[in-house]
């Protein structure tokens, strides 16, 4: 199932902060058949309304995702480097909203797409870079995010 870019966590759980609010070993979702989950780089997120019942309560303290993607994910996903997200003396750190989870900092890519008119399809392929690096084709939607800085979309 394909989904937008800054939808992929909407409907998932940060395993990690499941575990340590229940207090289980790591690797216990494996053994769970029901429970789908997902890879993104190093971090699992578990599908949600998937936990075992005896372990389902637990969902209405856990912190919705929606639109957020942990930041080297991100980085990966947008063809920059990680630093961007890391440092507030970066140019474009300010134009996102983070967000920890149990130590791991996500990004609001949502948000930044909406507030920047930046349309994504399921298929499409998003490069964010200074604007002499960028390469804009006939067929590509170019974003200006500030003087130096730019999105293209390639669908």
């Amino acid at each position: 199932m394909s989904t937008l870019l800054y939808s992929t966590l909407d409907k998932h759980w940060l395993w990690k902060e499941v575990y340590t609010k229940l207090d289980i070993s790591s690797p216990a979702y494996q053994y769970w058949n029901n429970t789908r989950h997902i890879k993104l780089n190093r971090y699992v997120f578990l599908e949600k309304h998937t936990l075992p019942e005896k372990y389902a309560h637990i969902e209405e303290d856990l912190t919705d995702l929606s639109g957020y993607l942990p930041t080297q994910y991100a980085a990966t996903q947008l063809g920059i480097d990680s630093h961007i997200f890391a440092y507030k003396k970066m140019r474009l750190y300010n134009q996102f909203e983070y967000k920890f989870v149990n130590d791991i900092k996500f990004v609001n890519l949502k948000r930044f797409f909406l507030e920047n008119g930046i349309k994504i399809g399921k298929k499409s392929y998003v490069h964010m870079a200074r604007l002499d690096e960028l390469i804009i084709t006939a067929d590509s939607r170019f974003y200006r995010i500030d003087d130096n800085y730019g999105v293209v979309v390639y669908d």
